[in-house]
């Protein structure tokens, strides 16, 4: 709860830094992501990724990604999938924040329940694919599976203009 109202409370990227690494670190125990869901927390970091600071950007993601892996969870971080599309079209090329970004999308897209919000980016995660460092590409193939997985984006998959 203090971390939660620390991040809402400070301006300073340092320690909205760490108050999200220490909320990342927190969420990897399944009763801690119910309970950081349950203290509006989700909401908190998901303002985060508008941050301009990209380490603050990336460590709202890294957060939310260790979050994702509840159900009830995804329910609430899929309102922010578009955003994170575009910070993952916007960040610069192999960056942290990109990573950060596609980890979570694909964490989200393992099930198809949130793959129309991902669907305009395609022609992006193309682009990766063919420009990407190794680290890059195989995070953009994990999303490309799980996109691939569901026969509603395979028109999407086959038309995009890469």
């Amino acid at each position: 709860q203090k971390l939660i109202h620390l991040l809402q409370a400070t301006d300073d990227p340092l320690i909205q830094e760490q108050a999200l690494i220490s909320l990342s670190n927190s969420a990897a125990f399944s009763v801690n992501q119910d309970i950081i869901r349950n203290m509006d927390g989700l909401s908190v970091i998901g303002g985060m990724i508008s941050n301009s600071i990209p380490k603050v950007k990336e460590k709202a993601l890294n957060a939310l990604n260790n979050l994702s892996m509840n159900i009830k969870n995804q329910e609430e971080i899929q309102v922010f999938i578009t955003q994170v599309c575009r910070t993952v079209e916007s960040a610069p090329l192999n960056s942290d924040v990109q990573l950060a970004g596609l980890r979570l999308l694909t964490n989200m897209s393992v099930t198809s329940d949130y793959h129309q919000k991902m669907i305009n980016s395609i022609p992006c995660f193309l682009h990766l694919l063919s420009e990407g460092t190794e680290k890059t590409q195989i995070q953009v193939l994990k999303v490309l599976v799980n996109l691939s997985a569901n026969p509603a984006t395979t028109r999407h998959l086959l038309r995009a203009q890469v």
